[in-house]
């Protein structure tokens, strides 16, 4: 599959082309920047990269069959449905939309293109997650209870898109997603009542402290771009503890383990590997693509995932 990614942000070059250039059947083979110097940093490393100067260059080559958007988060929906109308399978940055309701329109796009359409929630595709949601389906920890996470990193920077409210900026919109996707995916159940409190700088969520109600467990939460690096999340039973000592950035933040603890005096860790999840998304959607495979995150699981977030902020006041 030849790839073309649309646009030079930072997680492009830093995660997607390694990701790209590693992964089995993939080809990335294309880049559209307007930045000569932007442009410099990604055919450093791929040499024989084609550089096309405007977007809609890159969707009209004939050469790629796929697209990587890693545009800000308030254009996702709108290049997601013209490479989709280009006849490009996509794979967007997370979060693919602003609002729920706007997944509709992508779904429906998806579903007459016949293309494959999806969130790059990489956290979907390590094997410590399915691990994890193999342990709760097995009962290793007996009736889940309560589910407890954060994620935090300092941002404070006023010209970041992550501090501007105009491209959907914010901390729930950033890193908030990931604490709902895996409790979501780990435990395929969706949330009831949800209670939030936000603290808000110039329009944008800096910090949100979250209660969701789920059937037969509750998740809380905080996620803040405003306090030092941070990730945690423990699924806590009738009979035990799993804890994830680097959820969403395995390999990043530390290594990938899964801990499990029964009482204080019994404790099994199960180490993973190191692996690039992103390498393993971009490889599971071409086996998607090309050979009809299921895809771990389709656009119906990312859609409970705005809607989630969506509900977070309308609790919290925004």
């Amino acid at each position: 599959m030849r790839w073309g990614i649309l646009g030079a942000a930072k997680i492009a070059r830093t995660a997607l082309m390694p990701a790209l250039n590693a992964a089995r059947g993939a080809e990335f083979a294309a880049l559209a920047t307007g930045s000569e110097r932007k442009a410099r940093a990604f055919t450093e490393v791929t040499p024989h990269l084609r550089v096309h100067e405007s977007y809609e260059s890159l969707l009209a080559d004939p050469e790629i069959d796929a697209i990587y958007i890693p545009l800000p988060n308030h254009l996702h929906v709108d290049w997601t449905l013209r490479a989709l109308a280009a006849g490009k399978h996509v794979l967007c940055e997370k979060p693919l939309a602003l609002s729920a309701p706007e997944i509709d329109a992508v779904i429906a796009a998806r579903d007459a293109s016949g293309l494959i359409c999806a969130e790059g929630f990489m956290v979907c595709h390590h094997p410590q997650w399915h691990r994890v949601r193999q342990m709760l389906a097995d009962g290793a920890i007996g009736d889940l209870r309560h589910v407890e996470a954060a994620f935090s990193f300092h941002n404070d920077d006023p010209a970041n898109i992550r501090n501007r409210p105009e491209t959907g900026g914010g901390a729930l919109y950033d890193i908030g997603v990931y604490p709902c996707v895996t409790t979501r995916f780990a435990t395929g159940k969706e949330p009831g009542a949800i209670h939030a409190a936000l603290e808000v700088e110039n329009g944008v969520d800096t910090m949100a402290r979250v209660w969701a109600e789920f059937d037969g467990f509750t998740l809380s939460f905080y996620c803040s771009t405003r306090m030092a690096p941070h990730q945690r999340i423990a699924f806590h039973g009738t009979k035990g503890v799993i804890e994830l000592r680097a959820p969403f950035n395995a390999g990043v933040a530390a290594a990938a383990e899964v801990v499990l603890r029964r009482g204080y005096d019994e404790t099994r860790i199960e180490r993973f590997e190191p692996v690039d999840q992103y390498r393993l998304m971009v490889e599971a959607f071409e086996r998607s693509a090309l050979e009809g495979a299921p895809f771990d995150c389709p656009l119906e699981f990312s859609r409970g995932n705005a809607a989630m977030i969506d509900a977070i902020r309308a609790a919290g006041g925004l």
